[in-house]
C-alpha cells in the first residue's frame, strides 16, 4: 500500500489514462478488477450519456474507477454532481481551472487528481484543494498545453514544490518506466497509449496494428487551437493539415478522429498516440499489461 493505492482503494498503483472516445466501460472495468483505477472518459458527452457508461461499468465490476472531467466545458459541475450521486470514489480534473469543481468534490468526499503539463499548474491545483497531482510530460499522447515539458524533467520538479502525492504520465508503458517514474518521486503512474493495444479496447483491430507497429518517431504534436497540441500519429490527413493548417476545422477533425479509431481508416482520419508506441510490440489482455507494468 501507498499513498496513491490507499486514496483510490486499489492494489496496484496504476491509473488508466481517459481517453476519447475509446475508453470503453469493458476496458476501464478490466483496469479495476486487475487492480489499477480505471478512468471513463467525458468529453463534451451529453450527460445522460456519462451516466449510462458509469452505469455499464458498475454492471461490470464492483471495484473502484472514475471519470475525467475536462474543467473548461460547460457541463463539467454538473459532471462532478454525477460522480458524487453515483459514488465514484474519484475523477481526474484536466484542461483548466480545478477551482470550483474541486471545492464541490471535496464537499461531497470524491477524490480530485489534477492532470498537470508544468510546475507552475501543479501549485495552482494544489492551492485550489485537489489530492493528488498527475504530472503528465509532452511525450503522452492526445491533448496537452503549449507549456509542457518531458516527464523525465516535470515529475521531481513538481515532486520538490506540492506537499499532495504526484503521479507520472507521459511516456511509461512498460515495468522499466513505473520503476523510472517511482524513483522521479512519483506514487504511481497514469498510462493511456499502452492500453489501446489490449484486448479490451474498443479501437479497431488495424489500429491496435498500426500503434504495435509504430516507430517512436511517427507521433506529431499538431495545433489543434492556438492554446493546445494534440500529440496525434502521421497520417496521410494529418500530413495534408500540417501542410495547410489554414485549412483546419475542428468539427472535421473530431468527426474523423472517431472514423480513425472505430472503422481504421487512418487515410481519412487521426488517431492520438503517445511517443511510447514505439515500446508497444504486442496487444495483450489488460490484466497482463498491468502485471507486466508492475512486475
Amino acid at each position: 500500500m501507498n499513498e496513491i493505492t490507499e486514496m483510490l482503494g486499489i492494489r496496484y498503483p496504476v491509473i488508466q489514462g481517459a481517453m476519447n472516445p475509446i475508453s470503453n466501460p469493458e476496458m476501464v472495468a478490466a483496469v479495476s478488477e486487475a487492480g489499477g483505477f480505471g478512468l471513463l472518459a467525458t468529453g463534451l458527452k451529453e450527460l445522460e450519456a456519462v451516466r449510462q457508461e458509469i452505469k455499464a461499468v458498475q454492471q461490470l465490476t464492483d471495484k473502484p474507477f472514475g471519470i475525467n472531467i475536462q474543467t473548461w466545458t460547460p457541463t463539467a459541475l454538473n459532471l462532478a454532481k454525477i460522480s458524487a450521486e453515483m459514488a465514484l470514489s474519484a475523477v481526474t480534473l484536466s484542461a483548466g481551472s480545478p477551482v470550483e469543481v474541486c471545492d464541490y468534490l471535496k464537499d461531497k468526499g470524491v477524490k480530485s487528481l489534477a492532470v498537470v503539463p508544468n510546475v507552475a499548474n501543479a501549485v495552482k491545483s494544489e492551492n485550489a484543494g485537489v489530492d493528488a497531482i498527475i504530472a503528465e510530460g509532452t511525450e503522452s499522447g492526445g491533448v496537452q498545453g503549449r507549456n509542457s515539458v518531458s516527464t523525465l524533467v516535470l515529475v521531481p520538479m513538481v515532486v520538490d514544490v506540492v506537499n499532495v502525492p504526484v503521479l507520472a504520465a507521459g511516456g511509461i508503458g512498460d515495468a522499466r518506466g513505473f520503476r523510472a517514474a517511482l524513483a522521479l518521486g512519483a506514487k504511481g503512474v497514469q498510462i493511456g497509449t499502452r492500453f489501446i493495444a489490449s484486448q479490451e479496447c474498443i479501437a479497431h483491430p488495424k489500429v491496435k496494428t498500426v500503434l504495435c507497429q509504430a516507430k517512436e518517431t511517427e507521433t506529431v504534436l499538431f495545433a489543434q487551437s492556438q492554446r493546445t497540441l494534440s500529440r496525434i500519429l502521421r497520417t496521410p490527413l494529418v500530413e495534408k493539415l500540417l501542410a495547410a493548417p489554414d485549412r483546419f476545422d475542428r468539427k472535421t477533425f473530431t468527426a474523423n478522429q472517431n472514423e480513425a479509431w472505430f472503422t481504421g481508416n487512418l487515410d481519412l482520419g487521426f488517431v492520438s498516440f503517445g511517443q511510447v508506441a514505439g515500446l508497444i510490440k504486442e496487444i495483450k489482455s489488460v490484466k497482463a499489461i498491468i502485471e507486466e507494468i508492475v512486475s
